[in-house]
C-alpha cells in the first residue's frame, strides 16, 4: 500500500534532527578547555611629541611598528607608555583590541600630542583583546615637577586585570624619594586588585628594583638593547604561573617591548 504523503515529513525531519544532533557533538571547540595562557606586551613609543626620542620615531612609523608588533604576536593584552590618545585609538582599531586610555596631566592641563597635531592628548593605555567590565585609575599620592603620574587597570570578561604605569625618574634626593613612594604605593595597588583576580602589572617604572608586592613575581626588560632593565611585567604568583619572557626589537623608540606570558593556575 502506498504510504500518505502527509506521513513523509516526519521521516524528514527525524533525519534532520540527527544530523543536527550529530554536528553539534562534533561542533569545533565545543569541548574545548579554556584559555589558561596570558600574554602581555609592553611598549613605551615616546610619541608625545615634545620628548627627544620622538625624531627617531619617524611618525607614524613608530605607529606602524607598533601595530605590526601586536599583530606578530597577538598578545592577550597590550601596555602603552608614552602614547597619545588618538594614537591609541588607532592601534586599536587596526589590530581588532578594545581601548582604555588614561589622561596625564601635565603643567596643570591635558598635554596635547603634537608634530603632527590632532593625534589626541598624552598619557598612557591598556588594549585587550576581550571585552573590558571595569576601569579604575588614580593619580599616585606622590608627586614632583611637572608630570603627574599615575596608573590605570583594566579587567576583561576573561576576569584577568591588566595594569599600567609610567613612574617618574629618579635623580637628585627627593626625586628618588618621589620615585620610591609611588612604587610602594604601586604595590598596595597591585595587592589590593590581586584580592578578587588574576593580576598583571606593566610599565616603564624608570627603575631597575622592583616594585611588586609580598605573593608576586616580576620580569624585566634586562635583555634589551635600548635602556635595559626599567620596563617590568608583574603578576600575582597565587593565580598566575610565570612561563616566558621575550624582549622584542623595537626600532623607532628608544625602549625595546616586552612579551611575558603567564598561565593561569587551577
Amino acid at each position: 500500500m502506498t504510504t500518505p504523503r502527509h506521513h513523509r515529513p516526519w521521516s524528514l525531519l527525524a533525519a534532520l534532527a540527527s544530523l543536527v544532533v550529530a554536528a553539534v557533538a562534533v561542533a569545533p571547540g565545543a569541548s574545548a578547555e579554556p584559555r589558561r595562557e596570558v600574554s602581555l606586551l609592553q611598549m613605551n613609543l615616546c610619541l608625545s611629541g615634545f620628548a627627544g626620542c620622538f625624531g627617531d620615531t619617524a611618525y607614524p612609523a613608530v605607529l606602524d611598528e607598533a601595530v605590526l608588533r601586536v599583530r606578530e604576536h597577538a598578545p592577550d593584552a597590550v601596555s602603552l607608555n608614552e602614547a597619545c590618545s588618538g594614537d591609541a585609538e588607532r592601534l586599536g582599531e587596526q589590530t581588532g583590541y578594545e581601548v582604555a586610555f588614561t589622561t596625564v596631566v601635565y603643567g596643570g592641563a591635558p598635554l596635547p600630542c603634537r608634530t603632527p597635531e590632532g593625534r589626541g592628548v598624552f598619557g598612557n593605555a591598556v588594549l585587550t583583546r576581550d571585552a573590558q567590565v571595569r576601569r579604575d585609575e588614580a593619580p599616585f599620592a606622590s608627586q614632583l615637577g611637572s608630570e603627574e603620574r599615575r596608573w590605570l587597570c583594566v579587567t576583561t570578561t576573561r576576569d584577568v586585570t591588566t595594569c599600567t604605569t609610567h613612574l617618574a625618574v629618579a635623580g637628585s634626593p627627593g626625586a628618588t624619594a618621589n620615585q620610591d613612594a609611588q612604587c610602594r604605593e604601586l604595590a598596595e595597588v597591585m595587592a589590593a586588585q590581586g584580592l578578587r583576580r588574576a593580576v598583571l602589572v606593566a610599565g616603564d617604572v624608570n627603575r631597575r628594583t622592583d616594585c611588586a608586592p609580598v605573593g608576586a613575581w616580576t620580569r624585566t626588560d634586562a635583555a634589551a638593547e635600548q635602556l635595559p632593565g626599567i620596563q617590568h611585567v608583574m603578576g600575582t604568583l597565587s593565580s598566575l604561573a610565570p612561563l616566558s619572557t621575550e624582549v622584542v626589537p623595537m626600532t623607532r623608540t628608544d625602549h625595546d617591548a616586552l612579551l611575558v606570558t603567564s598561565r593561569l593556575r587551577g
